[in-house]
């Protein structure tokens, strides 16, 4: 048996007008979701604990049975290793945005029109900066409008804020220390030598002013947020003896994947968006399961969290549709345990994460089928499950697969 775990990132809403006040996934048609409902089991999960907000990244760390509480310092040492940065202790990494400011430094686009091409050549400027003779800037674009960070060097720290404002119409938070430490201050200081330059060497950079003639926003300013120090990780093969692959779109899955021990599988033609190349990411889906090599796989594929910040309700329902095509070979599968999820809400209403627990369900042979006919948050809701957290999860799975040992006599 292989277990997997299927996260449909940001796929839990709550109910919308536009759609007879149901939600995306309620509204959207999803046969091949339904069909496995009806032959398993169903049930609603708080990933982290009921009212707590999960980030991506804490979602994913505990449903692969790590506490987010010790393993996590922030986001940027996951986005930084999942785009292939070499992280090393002492790193302090960020993920940042590619966005557009005015000539004052006021943001009028934190991601840039949706940039996704040619971030490479203005990753190679940004590499070329120099703040001063004690740090290295590694930096490194990672999709569509999203790059990572990393500052190495002696006497840095991650006990700093954001430079991101987090809505247009304002200029970058000025960083600050978080204690009165000297390495805080010096670290807040780069940080915010960092911005400005961004704009001074990417305002009149050759692909921001084809963007402009082209009526582009143009990526012409850095965003750092999400600062964390590299964390230790026990790899997740020493953890549970199980050879495991991580099947994503974005570098921040991947790089959770990578710092895990996982094996990383990138996907050609994947933005993390509705846009995405849905038959590439089905045929790297199915091929990695179908592969002898591993025990455990995490699929995550990302674009109805896309339309939830975005606030497309019919991005999400469609895009949703969209997953549920590709879900119709897992079905006919009779040797995997396949739990599927969304790892938080991002309600289209809200724009944003909230703690609404999500809807679930496993596939897996023997299991006790409940009366649950159709995938929904509020038909789950009713499932033989009940209501678990994201922590359970791990060891249910293993648990099916016939792997986990007894406690006790």
């Amino acid at each position: 048996m292989k277990g997997i775990i299927f996260v449909i990132d940001g796929m839990g809403d709550r109910p919308v007008k536009e759609l007879g006040n149901k939600t995306p996934l309620e509204n959207a048609r999803t046969p091949n979701m339904d069909k496995m409902v009806k032959e398993g089991i169903t049930g609603i999960m708080d990933t982290i604990r009921p009212g707590v907000r999960p980030g991506s990244d804490t979602a994913h760390l505990t449903l692969l049975g790590y506490d987010p509480y010790e393993v996590y310092t922030g986001r940027g040492p996951f986005e930084a290793a999942g785009v292939d940065v070499d992280v090393q202790p002492g790193d302090i990494a960020f993920r940042c945005n590619f966005s557009t400011a005015d000539e004052d430094l006021t943001i009028t686009d934190r991601r840039a029109g949706r940039i996704e091409n040619r971030t490479d050549e203005i990753s190679e400027t940004i590499n070329q900066m120099k703040i001063d003779d004690n740090v290295e800037v590694i930096f490194k674009e990672s999709t569509g409008h999203r790059a990572v960070l990393v500052l190495r060097g002696e006497g840095l720290s991650d006990q700093i804020t954001d430079a991101d404002p987090k809505h247009e119409g304002n200029k970058p938070k000025t960083v600050k220390p978080l204690n009165d430490s000297q390495e805080a201050k010096y670290t807040a200081d780069v940080v915010n030598q960092f911005v400005v330059k961004s704009y001074e060497m990417l305002k009149d950079h050759p692909v921001n002013l084809e963007r402009i003639e082209n009526g582009e926003n143009p990526a012409n300013i850095v965003l750092p947020r999400g600062v964390g120090a590299v964390p230790t990780v026990t790899p997740f093969e020493e953890k549970y003896g199980l050879k495991a692959a991580c099947v994503a779109e974005t570098g921040l899955i991947q790089g959770i994947g990578k710092l895990a021990g996982m094996d990383i599988i990138h996907i050609p033609g994947a933005t993390g968006g509705i846009t995405t190349d849905i038959d590439s990411v089905h045929k790297h889906i199915v091929d990695t399961i179908s592969s002898d090599k591993y025990d455990f796989i995490l699929v995550n594929v990302d674009g109805a969290d896309e339309a939830g910040h975005d606030g497309d309700i019919f991005g999400k329902r469609d895009f949703i549709e969209k997953v549920d095509k590709i879900m119709g070979d897992l079905d006919k599968m009779d040797d995997i345990v396949l739990f599927v999820t969304a790892d938080h809400s991002t309600p289209v209403g809200v724009m944003d994460h909230t703690g609404d627990p999500v809807p679930v369900f496993f596939k897996a042979p023997g299991l006790r089928v409940d009366d649950v006919k159709e995938y929904g948050e509020r038909a789950a809701a009713k499932g033989g499950l009940c209501r678990i957290r994201g922590s359970d999860v791990i060891y249910m799975i293993r648990d099916l697969m016939n792997v986990i040992p007894k406690f006790g006599a």
